[in-house]
């Protein structure tokens, strides 16, 4: 089976070099593939100096400038199915997920029968470190809300800690995916739910990050809170289309 860990990254120099040898490392072999947008601080230039240190197994795509997290992981997803890989991954380069928990969400997959498995801080037995009260509370707050206008059963629908199955990927119709942000999260798990996928969350810790700047914007939280409504209106407004023609059909030829 073939794996590949997708990582964005912006200015992340502190941490790519060790989050890329801590994953080589695991004994699952696991390929990486670095998207960089531009970093002005040199993380693409250290990624192109390790790749023949790592042959077949470190890649690197360059973009030019920030072009946010959702069409960074757009590129990734289209990058791996041609590639043909089996397991694609979304994972941070700032240790805030921990690289020993891919295993955890590969078995989900390949041995428990999910399609998706979502890194989950707010599922029994997970966790968040080292977070500021309000941080957690929008965090929260913004689960439940995503699960109360959607109906999805994923108590964490913007984790970005996420191990697909290649076939939900290619059922997705990436082009149309819309959002940019942590609103991405959730429309990807509202995609693979709406289309009948299984979705398992594996209970992870969430620690902060300890070096470089956090990503997070007013913007993002914007988006995030918009587009579940977005999402939703056209869920049922698709539906009720599909239902018009349905009765035009049945009725009328």
């Amino acid at each position: 089976m073939k794996k590949l860990v997708i990582i964005p990254t912006y200015n992340e120099k502190e941490n790519i070099l060790s989050i890329v040898n801590t994953v080589l490392s695991l004994q699952g072999e696991y390929d990486i593939l670095v998207i960089d947008d531009g970093s002005p601080d040199g993380t693409a230039q250290i990624i192109k100096d390790n790749i023949p240190k790592h042959p077949g197994r470190l890649f690197l795509e360059e973009r030019a400038g920030k072009l946010g997290l959702g069409t960074a992981y757009i590129h990734g997803f289209k990058w791996a199915l041609s590639k043909e890989y089996d397991y694609i991954f979304e994972m941070d380069a700032d240790f805030s997920h921990n690289p020993k928990d891919l295993e955890r969400l590969y078995t989900a997959c390949e041995i428990d029968g999910a399609d998706v498995a979502i890194g989950s801080r707010y599922v029994k037995g997970g966790a968040t470190e080292n977070w500021p009260l309000d941080r957690l509370i929008y965090s929260k707050g913004g689960s439940a809300y995503t699960r109360i206008i959607t109906g999805m059963p994923v108590k964490d629908p913007t984790a970005g800690f996420v191990c697909y199955k290649s076939k939900v990927l290619a059922a997705i119709n990436l082009d149309k995916v819309n959002f940019i942000g942590y609103a991405f999260q959730i429309e990807m798990k509202f995609a693979s739910w709406r289309l009948g996928f299984k979705l398992k969350e594996v209970p992870i810790t969430f620690i902060d990050r300890k070096i470089g700047v956090s990503k997070m914007s007013k913007g993002i939280i914007k988006e995030a809170i918009l587009g579940v409504l977005n999402m939703q209106w056209q869920h049922i407004t698709g539906r009720f289309i599909k239902n018009i023609k349905r009765v035009y059909v049945s009725f009328f030829l």
